[in-house]
């Protein structure tokens, strides 16, 4: 997108010398549903006036109450890096940040974590070993264990919430069959599988009663920061609490099933054995390969819809397709296990 199709309030903080703390370039990162400015030692989320159903962030104040949401949220697990929800003023010279004015538009403000200790970056570099899960899984069994349940989280535990989740991607990715990334075969044996692990009620249930929790609901390398003295796990869920509501199980499945993506199959069963043996957790292992395929489903319908997003070049396509594959390859397997 040119800075000519930008919001002018998007186009206006390009300028670094538009910021009231020291910025010697701004760069400008875009998400279907985000606005990401990285500028000096801070940046700047703004949320798109998008409505995708499942999200919806179509007035100003649904993105004003989100953006507090994703503070408030994220400060469980990042409460250094999480600073604040910042009106956007439009002024007589311009906008601000923090200024008086008509409110044009919200932003969550963040400390910028270190580039290079993205953890993608890192599993490249080769950099991420046992000690990094150690760390990981140190974070992740105290925040679980202080996370907030109760009957109105712990509903979206049972069988049918979670069928609600699970078999709407059969729904969303059946009009995309045989078309390069998912086979009619592969589509048919990920469902049945699904739909034939769902019917077992009771293990929900027992679930529910201790296991599902207020949780991450994006738990994945992409978002880890593995900081030399700091591991940050940031971005949850925050649009949606039928997303974030759910079983442990699914959110460190998650995580696992990334790494077995990106073939760290090893480091991913070590992940399970530690965060099992820190938490106790040993009904979790029952729930692992669905969650993990439910997880790796969701990554390859993401990736069909990238690829045939009309926005999308055909470099980017290419690549989503593949990944989509990819992960409907691994899907699979989850399955047959």
């Amino acid at each position: 997108m040119s800075e000519s199709n930008l919001p002018d309030f998007i186009a206006y903080f390009l300028q670094p010398d538009h910021f009231d703390h020291p910025v010697e370039q701004v760069d400008l990162i875009q998400t279907h549903i985000s606005y990401v400015l990285i500028a000096g030692d801070f940046v700047y989320k703004i949320k798109k006036p998008v409505d995708f159903g499942f999200l919806n962030f179509a007035s100003l104040a649904r993105r004003r109450h989100f953006c507090a949401q994703e503070v408030l949220l994220n400060r469980r697990l990042c409460p250094d890096i999480y600073l604040d929800s910042v009106a956007i003023s439009r002024t007589d010279n311009g906008f601000s940040l923090h200024g008086d004015g008509e409110v044009v538009e919200y932003a969550v403000k963040m400390k910028k974590m270190p580039l290079d200790g993205m953890m993608p970056d890192v599993i490249k570099r080769g950099g991420v070993d046992r000690q990094t899960i150690d760390r990981i899984v140190d974070i992740l069994v105290p925040f679980y264990e202080q996370a907030a349940d109760g009957p109105e989280i712990r509903k979206f535990g049972s069988a049918e919430a979670v069928a609600v989740n699970v078999l709407e991607n059969f729904e969303q990715t059946e009009s995309f069959l045989d078309q390069g990334a998912l086979s009619k075969e592969q589509f048919a044996t990920v469902k049945a599988y699904a739909q034939t692990f769902l019917e077992q009620q009771d293990l929900f249930a027992q679930r529910a009663r201790s296991r599902v929790k207020d949780c991450h609901g994006d738990l994945y390398s992409a978002n880890i920061c593995l900081a030399p003295d700091q591991v940050y796990i940031f971005d949850c869920i925050e649009f949606n609490e039928r997303f974030r509501y759910c079983d442990v199980a699914s959110d460190v499945a998650f995580l696992a099933m990334d790494l077995d993506y990106q073939g760290l199959g090893e480091l991913s069963d070590y992940f399970i054995k530690r965060f099992i043996e820190k938490s106790g957790d040993d009904g979790l292992q029952t729930m692992l390969n669905f969650y993990k395929c439910y997880r790796a489903y969701v990554r390859g319908k993401i990736g069909l819809f990238t690829a045939h997003a009309p926005e999308v070049d055909d470099k980017t396509a290419d690549a989503a397709r593949q990944a989509a594959a990819k992960y409907f390859v691994l899907a699979e397997k989850y399955a047959g296990n």
